[in-house]
């Protein structure tokens, strides 16, 4: 691991132990970080927990030749994500990157979801974001204290999905908690600006284990030998390297959707047309008759990718 992009930062990826995170724990190790990776090791739909994973990670990173550490706190528990950033902190003596990754997946159709299965994908996805985020925040607001106002920079990228963004059925738990992460990433972006920290998030198209509980998961089958595998979730891992660098100081508050060999920069929320009655209120008559107008195509198209099935 000879690459120097990266070479002196400390970065945390949680679920780091499998698929997508640990492409990112491999690749930001590979680009001189020191990385911890976080994984509690629970099963696709978040029951249970398996050290084992964070563990295989980072002996992987540290036989090519990296340096990593093993935790496996729930990063949707306040103490577990203040735990995990005071452990990067301890053992690397300090923390520059964050890379929120953590997920579940508990599909169901509005009618048939319950209590338990809307909570969990909230706690772990939308919780799971923000507490290490907090946390590794304040430390960084600290650290410009400490320097007299000098801002310390840092890093945090989020994974969001084109589920928060355009909607998927049989979604509405990991769908309203993947928006909140793009809400939240452009709230970050705005408080910790002053202090030189960036927040972008990502919405990955890539094989996973919890692709493979999805409807049409033939879709995301491994490329034939010899072929460009655009499903493969190490596709993902060279845009949070880049995100993570120097080089993206001046990126924050932004969405990409990261496919293959796409990176598609997104466009958020944006007025189509401006109806104004003139001083005073529309009726609802009024509204029916123009109801063409209002709706009538945007000028310039909307500029969406072609749907997929990220998750």
């Amino acid at each position: 691991m000879t690459d120097t992009l990266l070479d002196g930062k400390v970065a945390i990826v949680t679920g780091g132990g499998r698929g997508i995170g640990r492409a990112e724990a491999l690749l930001l190790a590979s680009r001189g970080a020191a990385v911890v990776v976080n994984d509690l090791g629970a099963e696709s739909r978040g029951e249970g927990a398996d050290a084992s994973a964070a563990e295989a990670v980072a002996d992987e990173i540290r036989a090519a030749g990296g340096t990593a550490v093993a935790n496996h706190d729930d990063v949707a528990s306040w103490e577990g994500a203040e735990r995990l950033v005071r452990q990067a902190v301890d053992t690397f003596g300090r923390l520059d990157v964050l890379v929120n990754n953590a997920g579940i997946l508990r599909d169901a159709m509005s009618f048939n979801m319950t209590e338990a299965d809307w909570d969990a994908v909230i706690r772990v996805h939308l919780k799971g974001h923000f507490a290490p985020s907090r946390f590794a925040a304040a430390y960084w607001r600290e650290q410009a204290k400490a320097r007299g106002g000098d801002a310390p920079g840092g890093r945090i990228v989020n994974t969001a999905s084109e589920s928060g963004l355009f909607g998927n059925a049989g979604q509405s738990n990991y769908a309203a908690a993947k928006a909140g992460i793009v809400g939240m990433t452009l709230v970050l972006a705005r408080e910790l600006a002053r202090y030189g920290v960036t927040v972008n998030a990502i919405a990955p198209r890539a094989r996973t284990r919890l692709t493979a509980t999805v409807g049409g998961a033939e879709a995301f089958m491994a490329a034939k030998e010899g072929e460009f595998d655009a499903w493969n979730p190490d596709n993902i891992a060279p845009v949070v390297g880049f995100l993570a660098s120097d080089a993206a100081a001046d990126v924050s508050g932004q969405v990409f959707v990261v496919w293959g060999s796409h990176v598609y920069l997104m466009e958020g929320w944006r007025m189509i047309h401006d109806f104004d009655a003139g001083g005073r209120t529309w009726t609802p008559e009024e509204l029916a008759e123009r109801k063409a107008e209002l709706f009538a195509p945007a000028p310039h198209g909307s500029g969406v990718p072609p749907m997929g099935f990220g998750l």
